[in-house]
């Protein structure tokens, strides 16, 4: 295979992927216009259109989708591969991928990594964070981030946070005219802050146990976000009861900023976990990172715990 078209290839996966002509130019570090050059030659060297381009989105063809089927998982194993002879260097070197939620990224990432990074400066970590359920293999992610019972089969976990419990919580003034929740079925008359989901597009319903019995309940609000920042500020702001961990409310509480309700509906689940594909073979860059992450506490869980979706 020539030079030039491996390196087309490579562009072509980079656009298939992303969709989008900017955002794969902006990737590969590239104009817009060198980019859409290179697939057009790369077409016209093959004979058959790859990508089926409109004004709004860039997909590909019958033909394409077939090269990307073919194709992707041989530049996947060469990258790999690729990385595994960098870690045979006297100093671990590498790019970790993550993707975590906003909040195990700010908890548990961050600290981890302050001590981590200057350890070994040729290691680089980046953190992609979103609420919902990614396919870190499809989007070509090292590990991913989630609560211990949102891991699906056929990943190696690894804890690396203590059990965690949701709190229900409101600022003082929302609760001057309003009684406070004795149920979960008294949210029915409060104005809830919701989270959208951003894998189904759904809303997020709450989730408590008490007694073994439990309850799953979709609130209604004025307001929609789509992260747990922004429930927090508005839910300090006093504009309605918002659902979030324990660790995410701590410092509102104590300071009596927030008020909690339903604690004893709140039961603790199995807390952040790293998971990746158990037939990835870890570079000495990830195992580092690994056992930086890992968790040497006690983990406390409880035997019915539920986990809520990611938060």
């Amino acid at each position: 295979m020539r030079k030039e078209t491996a390196a087309d290839l490579v562009a072509f996966l980079v656009v298939a992927r992303e969709q989008s002509f900017t955002r794969a130019a902006a990737q590969l570090g590239v104009s817009q216009s060198a980019l859409s050059q290179t697939m057009r030659g790369l077409e016209a060297r093959l004979g058959v259109r790859l990508l089926a381009r409109t004004t709004r989105r860039v997909s590909a063809t019958e033909a394409g989708e077939r090269l990307l089927r073919a194709v992707g998982p041989r530049f996947a194993e060469v990258d790999a591969e690729l990385e595994a002879v960098m870690a045979l260097r006297d100093k671990p070197a590498g790019t970790i991928r993550l993707t975590a939620s906003e909040n195990a990224a700010a908890s548990v990432l961050l600290p981890a990594l302050e001590g981590f990074l200057p350890k070994y400066p040729d290691i680089k970590v980046e953190i992609i964070t979103d609420v919902g359920l990614t396919d870190i293999v499809a989007e070509r992610f090292d590990a991913g981030v989630r609560f211990g019972e949102m891991v699906a089969s056929g990943m190696i976990s690894v804890r690396i946070a203590p059990d965690a419990r949701m709190a229900v919580v409101g600022a003082p003034s929302y609760f001057t005219e309003r009684k406070p929740p004795i149920t979960p079925q008294d949210l029915t008359e409060h104005d809830c802050i919701n989270l959208r989901l951003p894998t189904h597009g759904g809303l997020y319903s709450w989730e408590f146990e008490k007694s073994g019995r439990e309850l799953n309940v979709r609130v209604e609000g004025q307001l929609v976000f789509g992260t747990a920042g922004l429930i927090l500020d508005a839910a300090r702001a006093g504009l309605g009861l918002a659902y979030l961990t324990e660790e995410q409310v701590s410092g509102d509480l104590k300071s009596g900023r927030l008020v909690r309700v339903l604690g004893d509906w709140c039961a603790p689940f199995s807390g952040y976990h790293l998971y990746y594909p158990s037939r990835r073979q870890p570079t000495q860059a990830f195992a580092l990172l690994v056992e930086a992450l890992r968790y040497r506490g006690s983990a406390n869980l409880s035997r019915n715990a539920r986990r809520p979706r990611e938060n």
